[in-house]
């Protein structure tokens, strides 16, 4: 065989390894285990609060609900987008504007930070409570930082303080994965839907794991994935709010497998102020697999309206 069919054979080979389509399940196929209420109140809620918004050349999908002057901002975490928040703003928008943006494939925090915060301007938003989870709860933690007179107070859910080992293993994870096709990255994380995160959650196993793997079938994408470990592997200092002057609250899992005691610990170290809510077998997902609970200790701790 010549040089160039050499070539030409291995430029198939890698074109047929990276361009593998990612699969397709249907609604009703990803959610079968899922109540049937709750399937159509996602849909519904999808129906409804979906929007897309312009900051300057970059579009941010958003899921927006509510109306008044107290406002709640919703931060996902690195698997999710907006509607992971479905079932706390459909509880909360009753009482507050409510407003959960999508991340867009920014790699850094000031640039989320800095659209997060051009979102609220389009909103005419001047001051939100920050609820942030995982990835959210560490741009939570950013925003509060470079922008305390826009934050009412601060909800760090199944998350940490800034930690450089975390940064580090996430700096080493993008110059992996860069090389890696799409369609690998995404079932490494189905897998990890369907061996961990799902059934950690308990209860509401049936849920997680059908929310993660839809995630993971077109919603989210490589980009997405890159761009959020790259935020990941930059550290800052966390706010100081050791005074108490600003409201916090810490929502934790004690059975939480990506965020494990140590670092838990070390969270509530850095917020000594901050109330703790622990859910004994919440998993990484509490708001979704035991969304009563979190609603309510959540609407309990947010101001009357």
């Amino acid at each position: 065989m010549s040089a160039v069919a050499c070539a030409a054979a291995l430029a198939l080979v890698l074109l047929g390894v990276y361009a593998f389509p990612l699969p397709k399940p249907s609604f009703r196929a990803l959610y079968a285990a899922v109540p049937q209420d709750v399937q159509q109140r996602l849909t519904a809620f999808r129906r409804r609060h979906r929007k897309r918004l312009s900051c300057g050349r970059t579009v941010w999908e958003t899921a927006a609900a509510g109306s008044g002057d107290a406002a709640v901002v919703f931060l996902h975490g690195l698997g999710a987008s907006a509607d992971a928040w479905f079932l706390q703003i459909e509880a909360l928008e009753g009482r507050f504007r409510c407003l959960a943006p999508t991340y867009p494939p920014l790699s850094s925090w000031e640039a989320l930070a800095a659209g997060v915060l051009a979102l609220l301007d389009r909103e005419g938003i001047r001051r939100a409570h920050f609820v942030g989870s995982s990835l959210g709860g560490l741009l939570a933690q950013h925003l509060t930082r470079r922008a305390p007179d826009r934050v009412a107070g601060l909800v760090l859910g199944n998350t940490f303080a800034p930690d450089e080992g975390i940064a580090a293993r996430a700096r080493r994870g993008v110059q992996v994965l860069r090389w890696v096709p799409e369609w690998a990255i995404l079932a490494g994380m189905r897998r990890n839907a369907r061996r961990l995160l799902g059934p950690a959650a308990g209860t509401g196993s049936a849920l997680v794991t059908a929310y993660l793997i839809e995630q993971t079938c077109g919603a989210i994408r490589k980009e997405h994935v890159l761009a959020r470990l790259a935020c990941l592997g930059r550290t800052f200092a966390p706010p100081d709010l050791a005074a108490g002057t600003l409201p916090c609250l810490i929502l934790e899992s004690a059975n939480d497998p990506l965020v494990e005691a140590p670092l838990r610990e070390a969270l509530r170290r850095a917020y000594p102020a901050a109330a703790v809510h622990t859910f004994p077998q919440g998993g990484h997902f509490p708001y979704l697999s035991e969304p009563d609970t979190y609603r309510r200790v959540l609407a309990d701790w947010l101001p009357a309206r």
